[in-house]
């Protein structure tokens, strides 16, 4: 949306003026809202003129929020805004089937003020990062004939766009997870520390580059969970059998996103998401083939993904959830050890147990010492 004053334009799509009135004062002087009552209006102003962000409700008269968002992400004019759906609807299978259609996320109502801005502002630095990696990318081909010193330049554009999206990734990971940005620390060290420690077998030729690629592109394991339903994702018991099948999707949508992103690197500068891709997709699989998605086994399982499951399970194990109290670093390196050959690769599991004071250490440094904040809801 094109405003004078460079301010992020949110479009609000809700039959109800008291609740478009309620996000309008949400969003504050930081954003340029405007608003539209039903689909059909809502289709016409983004014909006129494209909003950064449509906030969208699903169940209005006449073409609801789920025709509504089919047909923008089906128009190649208007399918890179992001989408985040409003609804007081509470089945997972309505946000699955939403989030199918393209949409980026979804709010309950009664809207959360904290959860509305951190929502709107991570989409909206996601979607930034991947314009200027398309911008960069794009910009690059041309400068690759023309002279030397700009293509390195570009170079030097193009890695911080890197660290820009996952920067992004990694914050719409936290805001749509109960888990703490220090689990992203802690378990980025810890697959660092392992693949160090793994360098002086020669199974495992990790040079300084593969190190640093594994630790830069460790936090995007979890990244599949954002397309995980909140009903599921936050639920703090036991899973039914079918919450089960769709929480396990969360590998194979990190593996199609992060792809997703690496197409506007082009074929020649996505190696750096290669990593990522295996992690997201492989970091449940089990050395025994017990594991999901695939039910690789041994070898079969990429180096990458056997690092970041140790790494995960570790961290799992020794901080509290809501469904259980955390264990002592002693019990945790017990019940690792006891994987040995089964879930986890016996080398790995090997370099972990000559580090195991190393993870100690780190734990400690990026310790959880701050409970997330009980929100307030608006009616």
């Amino acid at each position: 949306m094109n405003n004078q004053d460079n301010r992020p334009g949110i479009l609000i799509v809700d039959d109800s003026l008291g609740n478009i009135e309620v996000l309008s004062n949400i969003l504050g002087k930081g954003y340029s809202t405007s608003f539209a009552c039903n689909g059909t209006e809502a289709l016409t102003l983004i014909a006129r003129n494209s909003p950064d962000l449509v906030l969208l409700d699903v169940v209005m008269p006449g073409i609801d929020g789920f025709e509504v968002c089919k047909h923008l992400k089906s128009d190649p004019v208007t399918r890179d805004i992001p989408v985040i759906f409003l609804t007081s609807l509470d089945s997972a299978v309505d946000e699955e089937y939403g989030l199918s259609l393209g949409a980026e996320d979804f709010i309950h109502k009664p809207a959360s003020p904290p959860v509305v801005l951190a929502r709107v502002r991570n989409h909206l630095m996601l979607a930034k990062a991947k314009r200027e990696l398309k911008r960069h990318n794009e910009n690059l081909e041309f400068l690759v004939a023309e002279r030397t010193e700009e293509v390195e330049r570009k170079n030097r554009q193009l890695i911080a766009a890197q660290s820009s999206i996952i920067t992004a990734f990694c914050a719409l990971a936290e805001v749509r997870d109960n888990e703490t940005g220090n689990h992203i620390r802690r378990t980025q060290n810890y697959i660092r520390l392992l693949a160090q420690q793994l360098r002086s077998n020669p199974r495992y030729p990790f040079t300084d580059t593969t190190v640093e690629l594994l630790f830069k592109t460790a936090p995007l394991h979890d990244i599949g969970k954002v397309a995980i339903p909140d009903a599921i994702l936050l639920k703090p018991g036991k899973f039914s059998t079918d919450e089960w099948k769709i929480m396990k999707r969360h590998c194979e949508v990190g593996r199609s996103a992060i792809l997703s992103a690496a197409r506007d690197f082009g074929d020649s500068d996505r190696s750096f998401l290669n990593y990522a891709i295996e992690i997201a997709y492989c970091h449940h699989e089990k050395w025994d083939g017990s594991g999901y998605p695939q039910g690789l086994s041994g070898d079969a399982i990429p180096v990458s993904a056997r690092l970041m499951a140790v790494a995960d399970v570790y961290d799992a194990l020794i901080t509290k959830r809501v469904y259980k109290e955390a264990y002592s670093h002693e019990e945790a390196v017990r019940l690792i050890k006891e994987g040995r050959g089964t879930q986890f690769d016996p080398d790995v599991i090997d370099a972990f147990l000559a580090i195991t004071d190393a993870f100690d250490t780190t734990a400690r440094l990026y310790k959880d010492t701050v409970e997330p904040a009980t929100e307030t809801k608006i009616e």
